[in-house]
């Protein structure tokens, strides 16, 4: 008896630890902000903003549809940038000056485009917003770009 209840307790035990170890983790997405998987994933518009400019829920999917459509048409040109930048890192690391100089006009063409991207998306998102969120929102930006500017390395 003592050896069946002792053996139903080792039983328990190890399936409560299985348990435990194979719930998901909390915390960011990979390749989120604040996640694994990259310096500064990117950020989503409804999690960033959502909340402080009180976007209703028809908001939201509508601006969620903008950014996938977004995300979609632009997806080839995002993995070759991803790739570039891996090669730039990677050449940075090796303290290879020839191939950071030959990829300096890559990147800046593709910062470039990466800008033209952002803007228009904004500009589509800017049209789900009322006047009054669209002033906010102005102002959210203007002061995340301020707290950007001061803690920015600079050797960059």
């Amino acid at each position: 008896m003592r050896n069946k209840l002792m053996l139903a307790a080792i039983a328990v035990v190890t399936l409560v630890a299985a348990l435990a170890f194979a719930m998901p983790q909390e915390g960011p997405e990979p390749g989120g902000p604040g996640g694994p998987g990259g310096r500064h994933g990117r950020m989503d518009f409804v999690a960033a903003f959502g909340d402080k400019l009180n976007l209703t829920d028809a908001q939201k999917a509508q601006i969620g549809g903008i950014q996938k459509a977004s995300r979609d048409a632009n997806a080839k040109f995002f993995e070759t940038s991803r790739a570039t930048m891996d090669e730039f890192r990677a050449a940075r690391d090796a303290n290879d000056t020839a191939k950071l100089d030959a990829l300096k006009p890559t990147l800046d063409a593709q910062r470039a485009q990466m800008k033209q991207i952002r803007d228009a998306e904004m500009a589509k998102i800017s049209t789900v917003l009322t006047a009054d969120q669209r002033t906010q929102l102005d102002a959210l930006r203007k002061e995340r770009e301020s707290h950007m500017r001061e803690h920015r390395p600079h050797d960059e």
